[in-house]
């Protein structure tokens, strides 16, 4: 992934890892992806309260990073955070298909907001810049489209806008039961080690690897 200079200079220590995950095939569930998710809410339910929870350092990281781009993490959570309380609330978590499933698990487990995107919709390699003011996005689920502030932080192809940097992705590019390769971006902010951003890369290619069929690739870690 190739950054614009102001993005570091505002932002130093983010960083992405990524890499693609080939021959998947997505399933509704499986019985070892469910099994999983139990595993999962017992792990998270030992390790945070909901008292604590927005305290720990790594979603305290994210939290940061959004009141810097204008974005109110108490109106909109972090994604990773998200999950986690959900899991603490005693919610179940969404119920999507297996590779959805697999990397919510991943970024529940390391606290890292993961995009994930269908590859052979993706043109070209991504890039991180600043959204100039008045620019359109459509995320997942959206009905029309959002007008993007200047300081909002963005992911780009070749051709769209495929991200709002790290919690909302697009629509146009999103994984389908039909998706055969994905790219994983595991999103790292200031505050968050690289070998934190890679390990949650690690985590999520091999449960997609074990419950979506997939066969990833080494991660690139960037800048």
């Amino acid at each position: 992934m190739e950054f614009d200079r102001r993005v570091l200079d505002a932002f130093p220590g983010i960083c992405v890892a990524e890499g693609t995950i080939t021959d998947v095939h997505i399933k509704k569930e499986n019985q070892g992806l469910q099994a999983l998710k139990v595993e999962v809410a017992k792990e998270i339910q030992s390790r945070y309260s909901l008292e604590s929870v927005r305290n720990e350092p790594v979603f305290r990281a994210y939290r940061d990073f959004f009141w810097s781009v204008g974005v109110d993490p108490t109106k909109t959570r972090p994604a990773s955070e998200a999950l986690v309380r959900r899991i603490l609330s005693g919610g179940v978590l969404p119920r999507i298909n297996t590779a959805v499933d697999s990397y919510n698990l991943a970024s529940a487990v390391s606290g890292i907001p993961i995009a994930a995107f269908d590859r052979d919709m993706v043109k070209g390699d991504l890039f991180m810049r600043f959204a100039d003011e008045g620019e359109e996005f459509i995320g997942i689920g959206m009905k029309k489209p959002v007008i993007l502030a200047k300081n909002q932080v963005i992911l780009l192809d070749s051709e769209q806008i495929v991200a709002i940097y790290p919690y909302r992705d697009s629509d146009s590019t999103k994984v389908r039961p039909d998706t055969k390769t994905l790219h994983i971006v595991t999103c790292g902010v200031p505050k968050i080690e690289r070998e934190v951003v890679l390990k949650a890369y690690e985590t999520c290619a091999g449960f997609l690897r074990e419950h979506a069929g997939g066969l990833p690739s080494m991660a690139e870690i960037s800048p």
